[in-house]
């Protein structure tokens, strides 16, 4: 396994539609909705793919993670996401050092077309347990352009 670098922080906001505003006038960067992978997670996330920024904010009415987040520390940076070539590695590696795993977001072919606009070969990620990693939301990912 190998890393490939940073792909994006996750910040963490109450208002998304203000905060896609904020973030595109001060950057210039364009944003994407994809939340339909987000939603059973009881979320809203807005992609910036080429500032490397997520912007998530919870559902009204969900009893969503990010919204317990927020609730105990604010508004903010959320975690990381690290690309790898390989994340089912790093996801047994993370297993074997005692490294929880919160979460699996990964999309078929389908999402991919549907959502994402056709980008990629490849979305997979694992989401892990802050508590383990000294505090860092960090997030690995298998992304492959297509």
């Amino acid at each position: 396994m190998k890393p490939k670098g940073v792909n994006r922080v996750v910040i963490a906001v109450r208002d998304l539609e203000k905060a896609v505003e904020t973030y595109s006038q001060l950057l210039g960067a364009t944003f994407h909705d994809v939340s339909a992978g987000a939603e059973s997670y009881g979320v809203r996330v807005f992609i910036s793919w080429d500032a490397g920024i997520e912007l998530t904010s919870p559902l009204p009415g969900r009893d969503s993670y990010i919204e317990k987040i927020i609730d105990k520390r604010g508004e903010g940076l959320f975690g990381v996401v690290f690309c790898v070539d390989d994340v089912d590695a790093v996801h047994d590696k993370a297993k074997e050092l005692g490294i929880g795993v919160v979460a699996l977001i990964e999309y078929d072919r389908e999402h991919i077309e549907r959502h994402l606009g056709g980008m990629f070969s490849k979305y997979k990620e694992y989401m892990l347990k802050s508590a383990d990693l000294h505090g860092v939301g960090a997030i690995v990912g298998q992304i492959e352009p297509k």
